[in-house]
């Protein structure tokens, strides 16, 4: 029979869930909702949709704990919870708010609708997360040479919208846009934003190291 400590943690995973799965329905249908007015066809939107990094991260929150919630006896579901994974989600979903709200917020003011999905997606969801991780997450066997590893998700983002952008001639944000900027400032930027990456994922490790003492010496 699960503990209460469980129990806690799977409410709070499905709430964490049911959130983000709205969320992302709610930016869905808002941007397949616009195609009249923006000259795309609902396929297009769709692909549109699939470009931003926020996107594909609050995506890999939602898959990951449903997987853990619905099957997690499967391998997917023993890799999803697995301490390294759950931490790296973090660090990505983590990034998404930081860059969000440091940068990003004041170049738009959307309204309505579009207002709640914002929120939920770039601070709803990542809130959420990362207090899912610090709470109920495992932490054990982290090493300081993980949030190398941790890079391939949004290195290989960095190189998909790349490609996409000098295909279609969109760019989802301003730093990589290479219409504006050109590739090195493009390439210096996205360095910049690889050692951020590794930084907060150090982070990550080190609050995990310190929580994991914490509770031997109790």
């Amino acid at each position: 029979m699960p503990n209460q400590s469980s129990r806690t943690s799977a409410i709070f995973s499905a709430i964490t869930v049911l959130i983000a799965w709205f969320a992302l329905g709610l930016q869905l249908y808002l941007m397949i909702d616009n195609t009249p007015g923006n000259g795309m066809t609902p396929l297009q939107a769709v692909g549109r949709f699939l470009i931003f990094f926020t996107i594909l991260s609050n995506l890999l929150v939602a898959v990951s704990l449903t997987v853990v919630l619905v099957t997690p006896g499967s391998a997917i579901g023993r890799f999803f919870a697995k301490p390294n994974s759950l931490a790296a989600i973090a660090a990505y979903i983590f990034i998404v708010g930081l860059v969000y709200n440091i940068i990003l917020r004041s170049l738009w003011q959307p309204q309505g609708l579009q207002k709640i999905a914002d929120e939920l997606l770039h601070v709803a969801v990542p809130l959420l997360y990362v207090f899912y991780w610090l709470v109920f997450a495992a932490k054990n066997s982290l090493q300081w040479t993980d949030p190398v590893k941790w890079l391939s998700f949004p290195a290989f983002y960095l190189i998909y919208a790349l490609v996409r952008g000098a295909i279609e001639g969109f760019y989802p944000y301003p730093f990589i846009n290479v219409k504006q900027h050109g590739y090195p400032r493009v390439a210096m930027n996205s360095v910049f934003l690889m050692i951020a990456f590794v930084v907060v994922g150090l982070l990550f490790v080190l609050t995990a190291k310190k929580m994991s003492d914490r509770n031997k010496t109790r």
